[in-house]
């Protein structure tokens, strides 16, 4: 039996290339890898290519949680200003080839909450009862430390029921979704308030405003342009 609160701890550069391929293997399985690399031959290698760089880069720039049996990892990145700036950019691929890599930074950046808050730019797991339970654990380790400086935590991910996913089950509600173009999948944007249990009305009003994407823009050819309403959907 596997056990129902599995110990978490800080990922080191010895667990670099386990982590990889647990994050690389999540992306092979879900239609956003296929919408990154659609040459079906060279995904299996550029996802783990990107991968490996996303763990390395969070190693030294973020933070980084995992277990001993390497069944998930969490990576995160904290924004205690109101920039979106500069956290969490995308370290560029061996030969340039970081066309839909560096435009889905590019959308990912243009949606994020314009309030401190903690990211979690990347939540990997093992798919099956195990992983399940070690993801929970991961996410509830880390919001003991962001629920005590009264900071949320925000998050996107490619899923077609938010609210039957791992995220929704640790308090994080779902928002507008993000289209990915040309013909890309849906990232749904999840924000976790802070102190969810202690102050619900008060943190409802904190959710960051609504936000549409131009579903045209790329970070070559265009500017990324952003309408915000003051109304929460």
């Amino acid at each position: 039996m596997p056990p129902t609160n599995p110990a978490v701890r800080p990922a080191h550069h010895g667990d670099s290339a386990a982590l990889a391929a647990l994050l690389a293997g999540q992306l092979h399985r879900q239609r956003l890898g296929a919408w990154l690399v659609p040459d079906p031959t060279a995904r299996p290698t550029m996802l783990h290519s990107y991968a490996r760089l996303i763990v390395a880069h969070a190693l030294t720039h973020g933070r980084v949680d995992t277990t001993d049996d390497h069944t998930a990892v969490a990576i995160w990145h904290t924004r205690p200003e109101t920039s979106t700036a500069g956290h969490d950019t995308l370290p560029l691929l061996p030969g340039g080839r970081h066309g839909r890599f560096a435009l889905l930074h590019t959308y990912t950046a243009t949606v994020h909450p314009g309030t401190p808050h903690h990211h979690l730019a990347h939540l990997a797991v093992r798919p099956d009862q195990h992983g399940q339970a070690a993801g929970h654990a991961l996410l509830t380790h880390h919001h003991r430390h962001t629920d005590p400086q009264a900071l949320g935590a925000y998050a996107d991910v490619s899923t077609h029921r938010p609210r039957d996913h791992l995220l929704a089950r640790a308090g994080y509600l779902p928002r507008t979704p993000i289209l990915l173009a040309p013909g890309g999948p849906v990232l749904w944007r999840m924000w976790r308030p802070p102190h969810p249990a202690r102050h619900p009305r008060s943190c409802a009003a904190e959710l960051p405003r609504r936000v549409r994407l131009h579903r045209a823009a790329t970070p070559f050819h265009s500017t990324v342009l952003t309408t915000a309403t003051p109304r929460s959907p």
